[in-house]
């Protein structure tokens, strides 16, 4: 067998895989009708696996001077041949999903996804993973380190995979696109979630109150509104949130960045999120429709404050004399009634307060200045007509309504100045640059940008 083996193999080849060519004989001497029963470890796997690679390398070399006329080929395009040959003729199919694999130890790997099998855990927190370079990609949370550093930022991953995704922030790369509506995603898991858009598939649902969802792991964040779990904390004031994005948004409120601003009228803010809500105010885009009435906003808890007026339901209960209410702050308000401390009374009459703004607006009744109170804030006013504006805060009256498009107010100079956004009509103008705006609060937060430019020139005392 050795002599025929050397008239097609040149002495090179012989030293590579002459282990290969023993260890197969030695196989066709143990073939046995019944398959032999030997559980592998993953390096005799790997070891197996080579030996074949090897035969197969031999057998190309074979076929190809089987051909009269041709030149040996060599190693290179040896293995080039081979490894075509190869992806033709080997292909592991997953029988739960489709993928195909190169080998069966890569197979085996891969149906622990389905499977739920993890076999490496990590000694420090006790979670598992179906592989062991998700076990080291885990340990560095651990330790801290991150080797992987990005030289367009500066920034440092714990892993290869997630410097790679981040890498696309830069180059602008999408290579995962949507069939349906061409829109294109870093990565694959985000087009998938967003295919469940056209598809509407939520198959993840909350065994509390039903609520479903496109991915596991927003089931797993929704699940703490009823845990209350709040795993991520503050370290400046101890604040805790439920998602790590959160904390994230929270922190720069004591770093003091606003990394996000509007290009209207220069209003800059912590959250992407914030700064689109805020652009409704320039375009006039109200998502958020009532469907009793029509009423529009620009914020989902506005029309879920909104609805209540329909619904005529009032949550917020007072635990002294049964009264309910819209909003827990006017309920707050309320219990101040009940109050028995009031330390601020009034030179005059002598009677009391529980907050001493409230014993400053009672004190203008004896001089004639807000002689009128309402019962539910105390708040005083200097007309009967200005109270009874007021109180359509507590009772949700909004007797003035917006001709293009519906949404009622409680004051009629609150309507006129919505209207501005139908009209554009930009009434306070910047003397600085000439910049234009519909309301003056945003003439105040523009010029703020001038004062910054030129702190000596300019004060905002005026405004």
């Amino acid at each position: 067998m050795l002599e025929y083996y050397h008239q097609f193999t040149s002495e090179d080849s012989i030293k590579s895989s002459g282990r290969a060519e023993i260890c197969r004989l030695d196989r066709e001497k143990m073939r046995d009708p019944e398959p032999c029963r030997i559980k592998h470890t993953k390096e005799q796997k790997e070891l197996m696996e080579e030996d074949e690679e090897s035969e197969e390398l031999i057998e190309v070399k074979e076929e190809h001077h089987d051909k009269p006329g041709e030149k040996p080929l060599s190693r290179s395009k040896t293995k080039n041949t081979f490894l075509k040959k190869k992806r033709a003729k080997e292909s592991f199919t997953c029988t739960q999903c489709g993928r195909s694999l190169t080998t069966k130890y890569s197979l085996e790997c891969h149906m622990r996804i389905h499977t739920g099998e993890k076999l490496f855990r990590c000694d420090q927190c006790g979670k598992s993973f179906t592989e062991k370079r998700s076990l080291e990609n885990h340990v560095r949370v651990h330790t801290g380190e991150k080797p992987f550093l990005c030289d367009q930022c500066e920034k440092r991953f714990s892993s290869k995979q997630y410097f790679e995704l981040h890498m696309r922030v830069h180059t602008g790369k999408k290579p995962f696109t949507c069939d349906q509506c061409g829109k294109s995603f870093t990565q694959r898991p985000h087009l998938m979630g967003h295919k469940r858009i056209h598809t509407g598939k939520k198959p993840y649902a909350c065994d509390q109150c039903g609520k479903s969802f496109p991915f596991k792991h927003n089931l797993d964040v929704h699940m703490r509104v009823h845990t209350g779990e709040k795993p991520f904390t503050c370290n400046q004031c101890g604040k805790s949130f439920t998602q790590r994005p959160h904390l994230k948004g929270h922190m720069r409120i004591h770093t003091g960045e606003k990394p996000f601003s509007c290009d209207q009228c220069g209003q800059r803010f912590t959250r992407e999120q914030n700064c689109e809500i805020h652009m409704r105010i320039h375009t006039g885009e109200k998502p958020h429709v009532c469907h009793q009435c029509g009423t529009s906003f620009t914020r989902s808890d506005h029309l879920k404050s909104h609805m209540k007026i329909h619904s005529e339901e009032k949550p917020f209960t007072c635990d002294q004399c049964g009264k309910t209410f819209l909003r827990a702050s006017i309920l707050k308000m309320h219990l101040k009634v009940h109050t028995k401390e009031k330390p601020h009374s009034c030179p005059v009459c002598g009677k009391s307060f529980s907050l001493l703004q409230y014993l400053c607006k009672h004190e203008k009744t004896h001089t004639g200045i807000g002689a009128h109170m309402c019962f539910e804030c105390e708040k005083t006013f200097t007309s009967a007509s200005s109270l009874k504006l007021h109180q359509r805060i507590h009772t949700g009256e909004k007797a003035y309504v917006c001709s293009h498009c519906d949404m009622r107010f409680n004051q009629s100079a609150n309507l006129k100045k919505h209207e501005r956004i139908h009209s554009r009509e930009k009434p306070h103008t910047c003397d600085q640059c000439g910049m234009s705006f519909a309301f003056k609060s945003h003439l105040k937060m523009h010029m703020k940008i001038h004062a910054v430019e030129k702190p000596d020139h300019h004060s905002l005392k005026s405004w």
